[in-house]
């Protein structure tokens, strides 16, 4: 990493789970980093805390320093020059322009770099690797989109010769669309289930999966590939690959699991090609972790990184993902979990496995349609069952930011198609006492889900604390 062309870099948008991440690489590589933001909100505000990451708000051209020789600027309709002052004053300052996903290309320069993409799952496959590589003591380099608790940290450059890097199918830039992971140097691929998402930048089925084809061109013949079966896409996509490649499914591939027990500690078996490989324990929610686990496990298995052992005692240790059905406190008899709700596959994912691990208590979700996928015309549709099976749905204001880019719903459409569906639907406004709302519908064992890739108007953090004083532990 020494070999990194520029001496101080200023990262515009450090807020975005990608841009601190990869800050906090260059960071720890020599590099000094500052960085900017509308706002910032937790959990990337807590990273930046704990990593000692300089950063200031709101966007202003006075953020930028006067010696920064690299301005990389995040994927946000606010990041242009016609309307942000500092992104202007970047753009004027002679510095050179990148994208994180341009940084992480020069940083995976002599590493050989593995690939987790996919449409939902990758997150957590990339951090579970990350962990059971890193508990071998094969000290890889990664970078995780998220705030993981397993690993400790979302980056960290490593003395191995494995970078382990989330590939994200959305445009690196405001003026680049290829693809991120199109920029990674893939020498391996694991790719988790396929589902059409990003409507605003794939509208069809086939523009989508065309940007997963261009990446498996991307990498060598004798790569090892990974490739799920779970999907509602993926067989689709599987039929149109030519080359050589070994699959994973729950009930379909050539590595499968076998006999789960369902419990607060959940115990299921790996096999390949119908033979026992390892069995597994982990603490961890729902259906789809098991399927992340499997696919992981199938990779480093297949690769002779690490021993049977040696994975099943890192699936067992590991902590999760905040966002991603963590726990919001403990101190409660209201089981309250955060799942993230970016897509229609992930919300249905996050509500089986709460259905799946309290099964006797009343479902609640807290729902904010806060990518453009759940804002856009397009996929109006997916309101007609996503909630089946919840008890009580909330929907917060859905998000304004990049609203003229695509064709917008509004939330009183979205809540009226919630509740054409039959689902029990509340609407929640910033001008309201949406706090207040909540409370009154809350019974002390009732389990809350929030779903969102916001910040739900702050009711991820206030709602804890409101269900620690009414329904204490």
């Amino acid at each position: 990493m020494s070999g990194f062309p520029y001496r101080r870099a200023h990262f515009i948008g450090i807020g975005g789970v990608g841009m601190s991440a990869t800050a906090k690489l260059l960071r720890d590589s020599g590099v000094a980093v500052t960085g900017s933001d509308e706002d910032v909100y937790p959990p990337i505000s807590y990273v930046l805390r704990d990593e000692k990451l300089d950063y200031r708000t709101p966007y202003a051209a006075a953020n930028l320093p006067p010696d920064v020789d690299l301005v990389v600027i995040g994927k946000n309709a606010k990041l242009v020059p016609q309307s942000n002052p500092e992104v202007a004053a970047a753009f004027a300052s002679g510095a050179k322009i990148m994208s994180f996903a341009d940084v992480l290309s020069l940083l995976s320069q002599n590493l050989e770099t593995v690939v987790v993409a996919g449409s939902f799952g990758k997150t957590t496959s990339v951090s579970l690797m990350a962990h059971c590589l890193s508990e071998a003591g094969l000290d890889p380099t990664f970078m995780i989109g998220a705030a993981p608790l397993s690993p400790p940290t979302a980056a960290r450059i490593g003395k191995g010769r494995l970078f382990l890097v989330e590939g994200d199918e959305y445009p690196a830039s405001n003026t680049d669309d290829r693809s991120k992971f199109l920029l990674y140097r893939p020498a391996h691929l694991l790719l988790t289930p396929l589902a059409h998402d990003h409507v605003n930048v794939f509208p069809t089925v086939e523009s989508y999966l065309a940007t997963f084809s261009k990446l498996l061109d991307l990498v060598d013949p004798d790569a090892t590939i990974l490739a799920s079966t779970g999907g509602e896409l993926s067989a689709q996509f599987l039929a149109s690959v030519k080359r050589p490649l070994t699959t994973y499914g729950i009930g379909e591939g050539e590595w499968q699991v076998r006999d789960i027990v369902w419990g607060e500690r959940t115990r299921f078996a790996i096999t390949r090609g119908g033979k026992p490989v390892v069995e597994v324990e982990t603490g961890q929610l729902g259906l789809h972790n098991i399927e992340n686990m499997l696919g992981v496990g199938a990779f480093v298995l297949t690769r002779g990184l690490v021993s049977s052992q040696q994975f099943a005692d890192a699936m067992a240790s590991f902590k999760g993902i905040r966002r991603r059905l963590d726990r919001k406190s403990e101190k409660t008899s209201v089981a309250l979990f955060e799942g993230f709700g970016s897509s229609y596959d992930k919300a249905r994912s996050a509500i089986a496995a709460m259905k799946q691990h309290f099964p006797t208590r009343r479902l609640v979700v807290l729902f904010e349609p806060h990518t453009f996928s759940w804002r856009n015309r397009a996929t109006l549709h997916w309101y007609d069952d996503v909630f089946e099976g919840v008890d009580k749905t909330f929907v917060w204001e859905p998000a304004a930011q990049g609203a003229g880019t695509h064709e917008q719903v509004g939330q009183a459409e979205i809540v009226a198609r919630i509740a054409a569906s039959g689902a029990d639907v509340t609407a929640l406004t910033g001008a309201g006492d949406a706090l207040g709302e909540i409370s009154a519908a809350l019974k002390p064992d009732d389990a809350v889900l929030f779903l969102t890739s916001g910040n739900l108007g702050g009711l991820i953090e206030d709602l804890p604390l409101l269900c620690e004083k009414r329904f204490p532990l």
